[in-house]
């Protein structure tokens, strides 16, 4: 009963794969989106309800979005027609992250993925960004998605760089 949340995380990481092989956009396509959408908040509530929460569970998990953020990315960047200045904005995030996650290794020796609400923001923003850019327009969503990002790689850099030891669940750099 313990590896249920490890499983959805799992099941996440399958459906993101699947997302690779299927016509993007499809209703396939979108139930699958979904579906992995709703496993990326049911496993950590369901550990959290079952008290299975784990330190590799986070990891995980960790491990899920990113495996999710860089499949969607690679979906979006062409089907959606990015802007050079998107792209570039979407790259320097990028690199500020990985910047994070090298801190974060270097001081506590391990990953330093972060559970932060503004994370967990730049989740739902990513994962709204196909009804963001129907509603908004592709500028609007992309600079909304991006700014989101932006906030939430600076403060888990900051978190990371200054904190005395490793709170994968830290909310905020303001929980210091």
């Amino acid at each position: 009963m313990k590896n249920i949340p490890n499983l959805i995380t799992l099941t996440r990481i399958l459906g993101t794969v699947v997302l690779l092989v299927i016509e993007p956009f499809s209703g396939q396509f979108l139930m699958i989106y979904f579906l992995c959408g709703i496993s990326d908040v049911l496993d950590g509530m369901i550990a959290r309800k079952m008290n299975a929460a784990s330190k590799n569970g986070q990891v995980l998990d960790s491990i899920a979005d990113l495996f999710m953020v860089t499949v969607l990315l690679s979906i979006f960047i062409p089907n959606f027609k990015l802007p050079l200045w998107g792209i570039s904005w979407i790259a320097v995030i990028a690199v500020v992250r990985l910047v994070s996650l090298g801190v974060g290794f270097v001081r506590y020796k391990q990953p330093a993925f972060l559970h932060t609400y503004a994370n967990k923001l730049t989740g739902i923003a990513l994962f709204s960004f196909p009804f963001l850019y129907v509603g908004l327009g592709l500028s609007a969503a992309t600079i909304l998605v991006c700014f989101i990002a932006s906030v939430s790689a600076v403060e888990e850099l900051m978190i990371n760089a200054v904190a005395k030891k490793l709170q994968r669940d830290i909310k905020s750099i303001f929980s210091l």
